[in-house]
């Protein structure tokens, strides 16, 4: 595989990864205070994606709270939708997925779309310079007032800003938020551990290989996911949406039909959980940690958007 394919599968991997737990913690974490719905201590579980997208519409309600207190204005947007969630990976299997959404090219369009015309970013903009910084601290943190700090488990470190309503909306989410802070860094920077190893596995190696004779069957030469996925965008260029869309599906369908007629991508999901198990043990308690806080969030998200997933 290409040095450009690596690349690609490592953040597809990091897309898909469902981030779970090696095993159960030593000992069981303290709740945080918080509503008495918060997750029991000793439960672990990943999130749906329904789960997941109540907690971010619950932050982003707690964050326009912190800004409206702060004497600001501010809108709330919609997190990303599951559909478009559910087309994210390193091959697409979902043949009816791809029947109707392609690559997700509609969601990309979208996205620049939502982007350019943010009223926040616009309001930000017209405020006086003064207000326009205090606006961006109160928002996103003051570096001056203390930074958080975590080394990522391969290498190298990150850091963020103690402050802000993005912190205040977690604290209240998630518990103490430096501990949050180090746990979801850790869970979502590993596979740089395994993914090198899993790419030479014979097993990917070969499901990818019987993926590429399948689309050659049905007009398409690709060594892999990777190579459509680098060539797609210049596949579509200058065509309308309407005609990108069509093209997208055209060469969708048959990859995700081959992906299940190949197994590629059940493989792929299958190795990974084997590789995460065998190879992040070391990572397993910060891994629970990470699931339970996401769990404890999603109870009080509950209570905060005053629905369920």
């Amino acid at each position: 595989m290409t040095k450009r394919g690596v690349r690609f599968w490592v953040a597809a991997l990091l897309i898909a990864s469902t981030l779970v737990g090696c095993a159960a913690g030593s000992g069981d974490e303290p709740r945080a205070d918080g509503p008495s719905g918060a997750a029991r201590p000793e439960e672990t579980r990943d999130l749906t994606i329904g789960e997941a997208i109540l907690i971010e519409r619950a932050e982003r309600i707690l964050v326009k709270r912190c800004m409206v207190a702060s004497g600001f204005t501010y809108w709330l947007r919609p997190p990303v939708s599951a559909a478009e969630r559910e087309g994210r990976g390193f091959v697409l299997d979902d043949i009816t997925w791809a029947r109707t959404y392609g690559y997700g090219g509609v969601f990309e369009r979208q996205g620049e779309k939502a982007r350019l015309n943010d009223p926040n970013a616009t309001y930000a903009d017209g405020l006086p310079e003064p207000d326009r910084i205090r606006y961006s601290k109160t928002l996103d943190g003051d570096p001056a007032q203390g930074m958080m700090s975590t080394r990522l488990p391969s290498g190298g470190t990150v850091q963020k800003p103690r402050t802000g309503c993005w912190n205040t909306a977690g604290e209240q989410l998630y518990g103490d938020i430096e501990t949050w802070f180090r746990v979801k860094k850790t869970a979502t920077s590993l596979t740089p551990l395994y993914v090198p190893e899993l790419l030479k596995d014979r097993r990917l190696t070969t499901a990818v290989a019987a993926w590429a004779r399948c689309m050659k069957k049905k007009g398409h030469t690709y060594a892999s996911p990777d190579d459509i996925r680098a060539k797609r965008h210049s596949l579509t260029a200058g065509m309308s949406p309407q005609r990108a869309h069509a093209t997208e599906v055209e060469l969708a369908v048959p990859e995700a039909v081959c992906a299940v007629e190949t197994s590629l991508g059940r493989t792929a999901r299958a190795l990974e959980s084997e590789y995460r198990t065998t190879k992040l043990q070391r990572y397993s308690d910060d891994l629970t940690t990470y699931q339970r806080k996401r769990l404890t969030a999603l109870a009080r998200a509950e209570i905060i958007t005053g629905s369920k997933a």
